[in-house]
């Protein structure tokens, strides 16, 4: 691990190029890094590079010139990514992942979309006014997230612990709890009707729906429709939307039309269309009307730009909150990197930002704390933990 004095000259170095020329495309440092088409999330990309042409380091006496010992042009103060990274960052992360924090940071900022100019908010609206910290997964399977690993009541005791980290990361950002379930589960095999999902019984979803009322929380139910499709999905969901304090969740990963007809999912990444999307919002959008309810909140998952396509024609309305999350899952940097790529380079309305407890520490990095998270810009409004 590179010595954070080593760090922080890399970053000096990395400011002194931010107004400069366009870096070399074939850098290593600036090759897309967003998770790979394949059937998991992790990847094998190469991280970046871990030194950068810049100072030596060391204290310099000026010369005449005002140039430094070496006749070299002082280093430039540092810009406010780098201040963000410095003042966030612990000091057991790489070098690979302060650059890659830094370069997602100055993306967020320097997108002239953002903030995106939204509809009026409308009252009830959960966002911006706070932040949603969910825990996701099924009780059904271990394996799927947080959700279902555990048993109830220390799920639910860790699940608070979480929500009192955000708080305390935040203090100016009130949070509401989530539990969100995914209802339709993508399969690997057809199943009797083909469609390559298992729906979740009412049972289920009423059971989950009453640990989220234990604790305050809302309720997301999220869909992986496999070779099934969103307007076939949604409207046995409609008597649990149909309450204020239900929302949806999209999953691009295991949708298998477009470019993927014919594919089993879990085999390739899934696509999904903005007019998926808008399909939703606009169901959603007819159930805050019809019941005068608190604007939805609409979750669509993305950790790769294929998995989304024509993001720009989502469409905005009032009644309904659409967040992107970062879905991926890896070392910080490349999460970082994802988050650049596919959420902050590519503005809809808000943005969510996913940690797994498992995917991301299985090579030994600590699991990204609030605080880190919250140096991205746009900051995160959505935060799912798996």
């Amino acid at each position: 691990m590179t010595s954070p004095r080593t760090t922080v000259a890399l970053l000096f170095s990395l400011a002194a190029g931010a107004c400069g020329t366009k870096p070399d495309a074939s850098s290593p440092a600036k090759q897309q890094t967003t998770v790979p088409e394949s059937p998991t999330r992790g990847s094998t990309a190469t991280p970046p590079a871990t030194a950068v042409a810049g100072g030596t380091g060391g204290n310099q006496k000026a010369d005449s010139s005002g140039r430094g010992g070496t006749g070299r042009p002082p280093k430039p103060a540092p810009d406010s990514a780098i201040l963000l990274q410095i003042a966030t960052q612990p000091k057991l992360r790489t070098t690979a992942d302060s650059i890659s924090l830094v370069a997602s940071i100055r993306t967020g900022l320097k997108n002239p979309g953002w903030p995106v100019k939204t509809p009026p908010i409308l009252a009830g609206s959960l966002l911006p006014a706070k932040r949603i910290v969910a825990f996701y997964g099924n009780p059904l399977s271990k394996k799927m997230g947080i959700l279902g690993e555990i048993p109830r009541d220390p799920m639910l005791a860790k699940f608070d612990s979480i929500v009192a980290e955000w708080r305390a990361a935040d203090p100016t950002t009130p949070v509401q709890p989530a539990l969100h379930l995914i209802v339709s589960v993508a399969q690997g095999l057809p199943g009797k009707d083909g469609m390559y999902r298992q729906r979740s019984d009412t049972g289920l979803i009423e059971k989950v729906y009453g640990w989220a009322r234990l604790k305050n929380a809302i309720t997301i139910l999220d869909i992986q429709a496999g070779k099934s499709t969103i307007d076939s999905e949604l409207p046995r969901l409609i008597p649990f939307l149909s309450r204020p304090d239900v929302h949806l969740g999209l999953d691009p990963e295991f949708y298998m039309h477009y470019s993927r007809e014919g594919r089993i999912p879990g085999t390739k990444i899934g696509t999904m269309d903005a007019r998926d999307v808008n399909y939703a919002i606009d169901q959603l959008a007819a159930l805050v009307t019809k019941y005068h309810l608190p604007p939805k909140v609409l979750i669509v998952h993305r950790f790769t730009t294929n998995m989304l396509q024509h993001a720009n024609q989502i469409k905005l309305d009032p009644r309904v909150q659409v967040v992107i999350n970062m879905d991926g899952w890896g070392q910080p940097w490349l999460k970082f990197d994802t988050y650049a790529k596919c959420e902050a380079s590519d503005p809809v309305e808000y943005t969510g930002f996913k940690l797994f407890f498992h995917n991301d520490t299985r090579k030994g990095d600590p699991l990204l704390s609030p605080r880190e998270v919250l140096a991205l810009r746009p900051r995160p409004m959505y935060i799912q933990y798996q």
